[in-house]
């Protein structure tokens, strides 16, 4: 379908284009130079001390648990209002996943009164999820897990760029993870970063991306080493250059886009503020220490309105929309697999959940146009018919 407004749109231009050339002209495409160099500007840039480059941020998370020393007797506590990949990262490692409920309708991110409720003498990690690039109650997530002597795991996927109290989310806790999929703020089409200031963590995880050798290719290529040895069980969660090379180019950018983005986000509160939706986040708007990076736009429908209905009556006018996300306790795998705990803001909040179209490309006429068609929708679907 050609959609009048998508959901998203890559902000991709000639500077990828030609990072893309410059790798295809070196002849070297496998994890190399390129990568090191993506990791060393992403690490400057969250003000983190190690990053390591990875395949996607599902892999991320599942190092980063590996890294923290999860296994099998060992339970996590994280949110179900994310993305599948935040828990079957857990279950990798063989540990366990209790779910916590999220704060608010008006704040999607887990609740730490939830956590503390839940932790147990198998716990041994918090994962948060920094939900639309809005920061997680840090402060009193990590002071719960001081208490507990707990590893403190963020799922920062939506997060680049993203800021409180002048430090970036993902070097709050013990170690965060980065998603650069298609429809991130900064996108490669597939790819992630590990961030850390623990040598301990980046050692480990740096080893166990490349099947634990102790060399890899580009190291042999560059004449450092002839051979190598695997010293444990490890994956191929590797990066390439081109990829990093998307990446270099898409984190110039970062900036000036999530800019726009918080801009954007600011015209559809105001604009949207009268509708009788609810707003998540939207009391945060100028909160001091906080920066978010506005990566979706998640508005909760009336509960008299009804979602299908009103996807729908966007669709026809040629608008976009998505669900983020059904909530993963209530995914048919996850539902056989554990006892469905009570979560009843996450439940409530999820079932009327839309996400309106973002992007830093998005024209000023593109943002009227959801706008109007999301007054228009609502309309629609209240009445089950044509607006009046």
């Amino acid at each position: 379908m050609q959609w009048r407004v998508p959901l998203v749109d890559l902000a991709y231009g000639d500077e990828e284009k030609q990072a893309v050339l410059k790798v295809l002209d070196s002849h070297w495409l496998t994890m190399g130079g390129v990568t090191q160099q993506f990791e060393k500007e992403f690490a400057r840039f969250v003000g983190a001390e190690h990053a390591v480059a990875v395949s996607n941020a599902t892999v991320a998370l599942h190092l980063a648990c590996l890294a923290a020393g999860l296994g099998p007797g060992d339970e996590v506590i994280a949110p179900s209002l994310t993305f599948v990949a935040t828990a079957n990262a857990v279950l990798y490692t063989g540990a366990q996943v209790r779910f916590a409920d999220i704060i608010s309708e008006t704040d999607l991110t887990l609740s730490p009164q939830a956590i503390s409720a839940l932790i147990g003498p198998r716990t041994k990690a918090i994962i948060v999820m920094h939900y639309a690039g809005f920061p997680c109650k840090m402060q009193a997530i990590l002071e719960i897990a001081s208490q507990h002597g707990l590893a403190v795991i963020e799922d920062a996927a939506h997060a680049a760029g993203a800021w409180l109290d002048g430090k970036h989310l993902g070097v709050w806790g013990d170690v965060g993870c980065f998603s650069f999929f298609s429809n991130k703020n900064l996108a490669t089409g597939e790819g992630g970063m590990i961030v850390t200031n623990r040598s301990d963590l980046a050692e480990k995880a740096r080893l166990l991306r490349s099947h634990a050798m102790t060399s890899v290719t580009w190291d042999r290529h560059q004449g450092r080493y002839y051979t190598y040895d695997v010293v444990e069980l490890g994956y191929n969660y590797r990066i390439d250059e081109i990829r990093s090379a998307l990446g270099l180019a898409q984190l110039e950018k970062l900036e000036v886009n999530n800019a726009r983005r918080r801009a954007i986000t600011r015209r559809y509160w105001d604009g949207l503020k009268n509708t009788g939706l609810v707003l998540p986040f939207h009391a945060s708007d100028g909160a001091p220490g906080i920066i978010p990076s506005c990566h979706i736009f998640p508005c909760l429908l009336p509960a008299e309105i009804e979602r299908t209905r009103f996807i729908d009556a966007m669709r026809s006018e040629g608008i976009q929309t998505s669900i983020h996300y059904p909530p993963v306790h209530q995914l048919t795998y996850y539902e056989k697999k554990y006892s469905p705990p009570r979560l009843p803001i996450t439940e409530t909040a999820a079932s009327r959940e839309v996400t309106l179209p973002l992007f830093p490309t998005m024209s000023d006429e593109q943002i009227e146009q959801v706008m109007s068609g999301v007054k228009a929708s609502l309309a629609t679907s209240l009445g089950g018919g044509k607006p009046a």
